[in-house]
């Protein structure tokens, strides 16, 4: 797998996370997305069939599950899980999701999941093919194509970083802040970046960055790549032999923070669960230094990371290896929207024919169609057609219950509010 989204990847989102659904159809309508990049969401304790949410300046529906199955069944095409459930149940959502199959991706954003679990989980994971990002993450991101949840930010800060389009830099970090820190950095003195994903910084996460790293290798989009690793671990000397053995061959940029950790007495442990040395091998200035011994680029600190990056882009642009992009087209999200008082979920008036339940007007209102009445009453009450035994037992009713005149319609009503325990005069 070359590429880890493409601009028709759909997402099931586990949990309605309202603001970080919104934050993804508004980089979708950015972008000019054919279809939304959220198609379901599993909301086990909801009892709505939908959601709505803005695209743009129009409104549009999700559908609501209150399983990963039923959502699965309903949206087949949606290969990537977004687990935005709590460090509680984060890990029985991911193994049904891999039992289940379909799935090529599931990204966790719960931190602190237990590592005997989180463990075994991420085996499962590898033995299926199927690419975890985190846990503890807040997610990945494929400029121009498909959009994670919250990463990136704002649709502000989205565009000024230039991850409204596909750039030439692949890139990994743990940290999700430093993420949209580095894409900043990558935009200002570069084209942006083509792929980037947040990995996560529990001490056991799914992908780890050679994961990343090598199908970014793999990616024609990726002309470079930059890592940002951190103190404790040995991930990056996962990198460091694919880069000797020639496994990978394009330029990358690493640096490992945690530098400052050598002018403490005893161990440090940083932010993530992972940030802590067990040994000199996995301080940041080892890793560091092993890195730069086998070629790959490394500043002598991070404020240093901007100069490098730029020298590294000039020289491969001069070469001729990244072309000039051409900046597209974007649609702009209106500052201010209000949502609509009034939701009719059966028929839709807009364009030129008025359709039932999807149905347009002229596929169902002739005979020669071949719906009947009972077909369409159920089109439009039930918002699916029935089986023909369905269907027969409807127009049944009708015929029954149809109003012949005011005997039988008095005898009808008689009957209806007898059996409701009222008198003969509450009928007519």
């Amino acid at each position: 797998m070359a590429q880890l989204f493409t601009r028709d990847t759909q997402a099931i989102f586990w949990n309605n996370n309202t603001t970080a659904i919104q934050r993804m159809l508004d980089y979708d309508y950015t972008i000019k997305r054919e279809k939304p990049s959220v198609a379901a969401i599993v909301a086990p304790t909801s009892n709505s069939k939908f959601d709505k949410f803005f695209y743009g300046p129009d409104e549009i529906m999700i559908p609501l599950y209150r399983n990963t199955t039923e959502a699965k069944a309903a949206q087949p095409q949606a290969d990537v899980l977004l687990n935005f459930a709590s460090f509680r149940t984060a890990y029985e959502v991911t193994m049904e999701a891999l039992e289940m199959g379909g799935f090529s991706s599931i990204m966790v954003t719960a931190e602190g999941i237990p590592e005997r679990l989180a463990r075994k989980m991420n085996a499962i994971a590898r033995a299926k093919n199927v690419t975890v990002i985190g846990p503890a993450t807040v997610g990945a991101i494929a400029p121009g194509a498909f959009k994670i949840a919250n990463i990136g930010g704002t649709i502000e800060n989205i565009v000024q970083s230039k991850l409204h389009r596909a750039g030439s830099c692949g890139l990994v970090t743990r940290s999700g802040g430093l993420f949209n820190e580095l894409s900043n950095i990558i935009a200002i003195n570069a084209d942006g970046i083509a792929e980037g994903v947040a990995i996560g910084g529990d001490r056991f996460v799914g992908s780890v960055f050679i994961d990343n790293l090598l199908r970014m290798e793999a990616n024609p989009e990726v002309k470079y790549m930059l890592l940002l690793g951190e103190v404790g671990g040995t991930e990056e000397y996962k990198v460091i032999e694919a880069v000797k053995s020639g496994e990978i061959k394009k330029p990358i940029i690493a640096w490992c923070i945690g530098t400052i950790a050598k002018y403490y007495d005893s161990g440090v442990q940083f932010g993530h669960a992972g940030a802590s040395a067990n040994g000199d091998a996995e301080t940041a200035e080892a890793k560091n230094k092993a890195m730069k011994e086998v070629g790959i680029h490394v500043p002598a600190s991070f404020n240093d990371l901007p100069e490098i990056i730029s020298a590294v882009y000039h020289e491969l642009h001069a070469e001729g290896i990244i072309k000039d992009i051409h900046e597209p087209a974007m649609n702009v999200c209106p500052k201010v929207r209000k949502s609509k008082q009034f939701i009719c979920t059966i028929s839709d008036d807009r364009g030129d024919e008025a359709h039932y339940c999807g149905y347009p007007i002229s596929s169902v209102a002739t005979p020669d169609t071949g719906f009947t009445i009972g077909d369409v009453m159920s089109i439009l009450w039930f918002k699916k057609r029935y089986p023909r035994w369905a269907v027969d037992f409807l127009e049944t009713v009708l015929k029954t219950v149809a109003d012949h005149g005011p005997a039988v319609s008095g005898a009808h009503n008689a009957k209806v509010t007898a059996r409701a325990g009222k008198d003969v005069i509450s009928s007519l």
